[in-house]
């Protein structure tokens, strides 16, 4: 898989490493593997492959385990705790597309506003708004919220590789169709395309903290 180039992702846990990459971004591995020209990044929530031409090199996680707190009761189950929030669907799609986190939920908040009962005009269904031929495609239920997010962000990582981690190009096809960005060679000339990919790019770098 090849890497989004513009990004950090930084996943908390233990006794881990950072894969450090050309331009200066690290990504978190439980732990790595070199097979011939890929090195392959482990975590719990799955495999990601970089061309280990992105890798320069590999770091030790600092950790300090924090003493358990003696008078700390057990957090008890709740029915809302049983139910996901759509940020919290948002941000495990993320971790297992292996993309930002900050991406995912601003694409989420263009086509959505964050709302599983959101349909638009065109027939796309939900958080994601996955139109019925992609899902069908991706062999998901649209109105299953979980399902929904996972497809959604699946999608998003397949058009970042597609386009070798150009996010413009990534969310024109998003939001177009991959045909439209490949026929043009770039966003396509389409007021709503090139306002949406602003808008998300916007997000993203508010959520982000990014100036630019």
């Amino acid at each position: 898989m090849k890497w989004l180039v513009v990004y950090v992702l930084a996943l908390p846990a233990l006794g881990g490493e950072y894969a450090l990459l050309y331009n200066g971004f690290q990504v978190y591995a439980d732990r790595h593997e070199k097979a011939g020209g890929v090195i392959r990044l482990y975590t719990r929530d799955g495999v990601t492959e970089l061309p280990a031409a992105l890798v320069t090199a590999f770091e030790t996680e600092e950790y300090t385990p924090q003493a358990p707190s003696q008078t700390a009761a057990a957090p008890q189950p709740s029915v809302h705790d049983a139910t996901p929030s759509p940020r919290d669907l948002l941000e495990n799609a993320a971790l297992r597309a292996a993309i930002p986190v900050e991406l995912v939920h601003s694409v989420a908040k263009a086509e959505s506003g964050l709302r599983q009962d959101a349909v638009s005009h065109k027939g796309a269904i939900g958080i994601m708004q996955l139109m019925p031929a992609t899902a069908a495609d991706l062999g998901v239920d649209p109105r299953d919220p979980k399902q929904n997010t996972e497809a959604g962000a699946k999608y998003l990582a397949d058009l970042l590789t597609k386009y070798d981690g150009d996010v413009a190009k990534a969310l024109a096809a998003y939001n177009a169709g991959p045909g439209a960005v490949d026929r043009y060679k770039g966003v396509p000339p389409y007021r709503e395309t090139r306002s949406y990919v602003n808008r998300v790019i916007r997000e993203y770098k508010r959520q982000t903290g990014e100036v630019d």
